[in-house]
């Protein structure tokens, strides 16, 4: 694993000079940039409206020189050495000089360059009005040339609360660029209005619709394959009956024309984890080895690890993991590894073994060769990837309660070191809430959705949290609360009311840029919530919509499809059915009229740093790689949308791909075009990867300095020791009673009074049906004439 770690603070000028900035004034047509091409003389050595910039550990010069591409001046920014950082000869971020922009516009950029190494880019600065400037992103990656050559970029939309931007040519490798005759101005009005195609609600709230063809296994793990296929693997789909037949199965669905492929399943991949490998076949570890026994062992997770091949649908075992892992988290790195911690191992307690695929060896590693804490870090705990190469613990996880300390935290597997991260609210009931990289992954933001707690089953929550990972020391801040909607405690769909949310709810980024959330029930596998919404990271606020008609809570899933509807399928509540059902949800996006369509791409083997061109048939305002979910339990800490910066020259359209691996991890995405009305185009699938980026020492190339100043609490490594106790009820279920698919809570739900009666009418009105007591002991005195048959009319009696 190959992680540079980044020390040096960003250190850029005018960025906390306090500036007093005036009103912004509304952009014109013109070139907005002042003295463009550095004729007229300023102070400190640098031209009029131009600025010194840069940070890190290098050796630079800055010279007016007159090597123009027109008039008598041009800036050279040269590096002699470097150890990190970079340089930059920027706009002057003050009132007088940074160019005024409007919110949700984009502006096209041109410049004039000679350049000596292929370490530059175009990085752009905004001003915010309320946390003042900032770093915003790098839009394009500059070839090396000898001679004067133009460059040309869009930038994406303006964010809310921008005011100002400010602009240039970093250079973060030894070598010089020579820069000259800058342009920027504002992109055309978008296109006309979009007109409806469906009902006003449609328009305004998007469509769901039951498939009438039924998935016919009890999938609760769901891979889209870089074919537009999804495979859904059950394994014996907690069904106690199937795992004693040796009944595993997995199905892949072609959502083109509806079928599904049921896929002989070597073992039972229940409760495994997934995710795919940079060349597209999906990884898959772990899963269940035994069922809990009333009075004896819980869940046991094996050792064994498969490797699914979307082209021959089959399945390939590799080496064997180090340990067992049930419920596993699966995050791939920038170098195509992946990394797993957590789950149950094989006599049930919990895993404190991290595991890494190593994709150079195609194996799982030794145990000496990996990192290793000594913690336990839960169920399917959320790792997602930061753009440095360390791993943000969320705090989304599955089953009772968080971590201790503060619940979220960033891990550094260079330094092997764990730093808790404040701010994450009620962290013992976020069990089954959904975390997300926001849209786009450059933004470094993560929003985490929801929860509530298996062990003592309250009514589930609408918290949401936002952090910020670009900041110096982030920390969680309360998010708006989620929508509420219908839910059904037994009697039909009433009203949510108080503060009732929802815990298993699934989160799925859209190609126009909001995350959609669906689904969710308000209890332990119970009581269904039906509400769904949309949720703008740009305005950070839900908009509902309408809410997919089927029951989705424990063992649903949700994910994108290549033409930019979501599919959601799965629900399995306490009585042990399952919901064969998919529902597919049509988002506003697509009643808006004709679509972009992507006509052609040039190529579709992409390297990190490179531009890559597509044509398109009509205008467009955006493009994006979003990587294809591998979802199983609210979690998939791989799903990002990564913003592709564009060049556009009419229906030729230049994507700039980012040189940063650990904000892209090699593998197939999605590509898709979005016009002005965030209408995008059927998905073209692309293959994401490049030797020559991954093996360089400093292969995130130019990645500004954030996170580096943590005031959490720091872990080191702790003593090596083999697991951690879990208690035999991890899942909230008392296997006391029914078969092992029967789910009786522990703990009920707070509406259920204490009692035999208030109990068993629960359960009878949950269709629990008759329930077997599993040996002598009866913790919930379900059983009171000791007849071995749970809420019988002889136990309702003597209660």
């Amino acid at each position: 694993m190959n992680r540079r770690r980044r020390t040096a603070l960003l250190a850029v000028g005018a960025l906390t000079a306090g500036l007093l900035l005036t009103a912004p004034q509304p952009a014109s047509a013109a070139n907005l940039i002042k003295n463009p091409g550095f004729e007229t003389a300023g102070t400190g050595g640098m031209p009029y409206c131009w600025e010194k910039s840069g940070w890190g550990d290098n050796d630079f010069t800055f010279t007016t020189t007159s090597d123009a591409h027109s008039g008598s001046k041009a800036m050279k920014v040269e590096l002699t050495r470097r150890t990190e950082g970079d340089r930059k000869a920027l706009i002057t971020e003050s009132a007088e000089c940074a160019p005024v922009v409007s919110v949700g516009r984009q502006y096209d950029l041109n410049l004039w360059y000679k350049s000596t190494t292929p370490d530059t880019s175009v990085t752009l600065f905004r001003h915010d009005t309320t946390a003042g400037w900032q770093y915003w992103t790098d839009l394009k990656t500059l070839e090396m040339a000898g001679s004067w050559t133009e460059a040309s970029v869009r930038t994406p939309e303006v964010p809310t609360g921008t005011d100002r931007i400010t602009w240039g040519v970093s250079v973060y490798g030894t070598g010089s660029a020579t820069t000259d005759d800058y342009t920027m101005e504002q992109v055309a009005d978008p296109v006309p209005a979009p007109q409806c195609t469906g009902t006003a609600e449609q328009c305004a709230n998007g469509r769901w619709d039951v498939l009438p063809t039924q998935n016919p296994v009890r999938s609760m793990h769901s891979v889209v394959l870089n074919n537009g296929k999804v495979l859904l693997i059950a394994g014996s789909g907690n069904s106690e009956e199937q795992f004693n037949a040796g009944t595993f199965t997995s199905a892949v669905y072609d959502p083109v024309n509806g079928t599904y492929k049921v896929i002989p399943t070597p073992k039972d991949m229940f409760c495994s984890g997934h995710v795919q490998l940079q060349d597209g076949r999906v990884l898959v570890m772990s899963g269940n080895k035994a069922y809990p026994v009333a009075g004896g062992h819980g869940y046991e997770g094996f050792k064994d690890s498969y490797i699914f091949d979307p082209v021959t649908e089959t399945y390939s075992k590799t080496n064997d993991m180090n340990d067992g892992h049930w419920y596993p988290s699966a995050t791939i790195l920038g170098n195509g590894d992946v990394i797993s911690f957590g789950g149950l191992r094989e006599d049930s307690t919990g895993s404190v073994t991290a595991e890494l695929w190593s994709d150079a060896e195609q194996k799982w590693l030794e145990l000496w060769k990996v990192n290793q804490t000594w913690s336990y870090w839960g169920l399917y705990p959320s790792m997602i990837l930061m753009q440095d190469g360390r791993l943000f613990y969320s705090g989304s996880h599955v089953f009772g309660n968080n971590i201790p300390g503060t619940g979220s935290a960033i891990y550094d597997y260079d330094a092997n070191t764990v730093t808790q991260v404040p701010g994450l609210q009620n962290k013992d009931e976020r069990d089954q809430s959904a975390s997300v990289l926001l849209p786009p992954a450059q933004d470094q933001k993560v929003l985490t959705i929801g929860g509530g707690n298996i062990d003592s089953n309250p009514d589930a929550n609408r918290l949401t949290d936002v952090i910020d990972l670009k900041q110096a020391n982030p920390a969680y801040t309360a998010g708006p609360p989620l929508p509420q909607g219908t839910v059904d405690l037994g009697n039909g769909k009433q009203a949510q009311t108080g503060n009732q949310g929802k815990m298993y709810v699934s989160a799925v980024l859209l190609p126009d840029g909001k995350v959609l959330e669906t689904g969710g029930a308000l209890h332990n596998r119970a009581d269904p919530v039906y509400e769904s919404s949309l949720y703008d990271p740009d305005t950070g606020t839900f908009d509902p919509v309408a809410a997919d008609p089927e029951a989705r809570g424990y063992h649903s899933s949700a994910f994108l499809l290549p033409d930019g509807r979501v599919m959601t399928t799965g629900d399995n509540p306490g009585n042990g059915t399952w919901n064969h059902n998919v529902s597919i949800y049509t988002p506003p996006y697509l009643l808006k009229g004709p679509r972009p369509s992507i006509t052609s791409v040039i190529d579709t083997e992409w390297t990190y740093g490179d531009t890559q061109r597509i044509t398109v048939d009509r205008p467009i305002a955006k493009a994006e790689l979003i990587r294809p979910a591998a979802v199983t339990h609210s979690s998939d800490p791989n799903q990002r949308f990564v913003d592709l910066p564009l060049s556009v020259d009419g229906g030729n359209v230049d994507l700039n791909v980012t040189s940063n691996p650990d904000l892209a991890p090699p593998g197939w995405y999605m590509l898709f075009a979005v016009d002005a009305n965030g209408v995008p185009s059927v998905a073209k699938w692309v293959h994401l990867q490049g030797p020559s980026a991954l093996s360089a020492t400093d292969a995130s190339a130019h990645v500004h300095s954030f996170a580096d100043s943590l005031e959490g609490k720091v872990t080191e490594p702790g003593k090596k020791r083999t697991s951690q106790q879990v208690p035999v009820t991890v899942s909230g279920c008392d296997r006391h009673y029914g078969s092992i698919n029967v789910c009786v809570p522990t703990d009920f739900p707070p509406s259920v009074k204490a009692g035999t009666k208030a109990r068993c009418d629960w359960l009878k009105k949950n269709d629990y049906g008759r329930l077997k007591v599993n040996g002598k002991d009866d913790p919930l005195r379900l059983d009171a004439n000791g007849d071995g048959v749970a809420c019988g009319k002889a136990d309702l009696r003597k209660r």
